[in-house]
């Protein structure tokens, strides 16, 4: 095990190319602005959905966000132009509501704990015994009340599947501060660049540091005999660049509304690997990137979804958002059910 992880950690150091094109790209944000509306926009041309939204102003005059109160201001949050709709997502699946427990629409009370493994303090959810484990790589804003209940439902929302999750805190108490959105400021403006352009918070800079973590994971819970990994956002360009290395700790991966997918990475992935797409991705990346997986797959576009629909940006109050929340979830875990033996 060790020199497998030796072996990974030297594999993710190859990508200081694509971090000094992550770090450029993000330096070359540009941005347009009215009363209410900021869209911020990567000059490359790769998509960036979480920095284009829309809020009203007085939303994030309110009180400091907290775990309970954060909910709250996120559902003040859609993205510039996207309207929920009565449409079907593709690939039509069985309705979720009748296998997972119901989705709490405010006031979640997370139902696991915190803990410090391997130098992060780290969300704890899940049965004791299990013998499968969960690595989720949160999205920009860290801990949410609506991506802690999305970790307790990837623990314990089936009977037949019992899994404990763990989510790392890889900002260290400082993510995107929520207050910065709408970036429709210089100063805000600066703020976003900022946070995108330091190498701590590009997805190759946490992909090598994840082996030495998983190690301090794994040895903290003995039980666990096979990982999976799930990804939203960024989080999902970790899992991309994980499970497509050289060496891979992981027997299944989630993409979940990913950010920078690169059809490149496609072609090595090694494990089962599920893709649910917002309607921010681009719909021609997405597809290029099915394409090439050579591996079990699903990837599904949930068209009328905004980008960060089953983490952060999760407006629960919206009927349809919260359908599509729940089916998400559901998904994933009928994929892991499958295909994770």
């Amino acid at each position: 095990m060790a020199s497998q992880l030796s072996r990974l950690s030297k594999r993710t150091s190859i990508h200081s190319t694509s971090l000094a094109a992550y770090r450029l790209h993000a330096a070359a944000l540009t941005s347009t602005s009215d009363t209410n509306t900021t869209s911020i926009k990567p000059s490359s041309g790769t998509s960036l959905p979480c920095c284009s939204l829309t809020t009203s102003t007085a939303t994030l005059k309110s009180k400091p966000v907290g775990l309970q109160s954060v909910a709250k201001v996120s559902r003040g949050l859609t993205l510039q132009a996207s309207k929920m709709s009565t449409m079907s997502a593709s690939h039509g699946h069985n309705e979720a509501c009748c296998n997972i427990p119901p989705v709490v629409s405010e006031g979640y009370v997370a139902k696991g704990s915190y803990h410090e493994l391997g130098d992060y303090k780290t969300y704890v959810t899940g049965p004791a015994d299990a013998e499968k484990g969960i690595i989720v790589i949160y999205d920009i804003f860290g801990y949410f009340d609506q991506t802690l209940q999305g970790a307790d439902i990837l623990a314990t929302g089936k009977k037949s599947q019992r899994h404990k999750v763990f989510i790392p805190d890889w900002f260290k108490g400082k993510p995107c501060p929520i207050e910065w959105f709408p970036p429709d400021t210089e100063e805000k403006q600066k703020s976003v660049g900022g946070f995108f352009s330091d190498p701590e918070h590009a997805p190759q800079t946490v992909a090598a540091k994840l082996p030495e973590y998983f190690k301090a994971v794994q040895a903290s819970n003995p039980s666990i005999k096979s990982w999976g990994i799930l990804g939203y956002c960024w989080g999902g360009k970790v899992a991309s660049l994980i499970t497509s290395g050289d060496s891979n700790l992981f027997q299944i991966a989630a993409a979940v509304h990913p950010a920078m997918v690169d059809a490149a990475e496609a072609g090595g992935i090694k494990v089962p690997f599920i893709l649910l797409a917002s309607g921010e991705e681009p719909a021609e990346t997405i597809k290029e990137f099915e394409s090439k997986l050579k591996v079990p797959n699903h990837v599904e576009t949930f068209a009328d979804q905004v980008h960060g629909f089953m983490a952060a940006r999760a407006d629960l109050s919206n009927p349809r958002v919260k359908e599509e929340y729940t089916r998400g979830y559901q998904t994933v875990l009928d994929f892991f059910g499958k295909n994770w033996s």
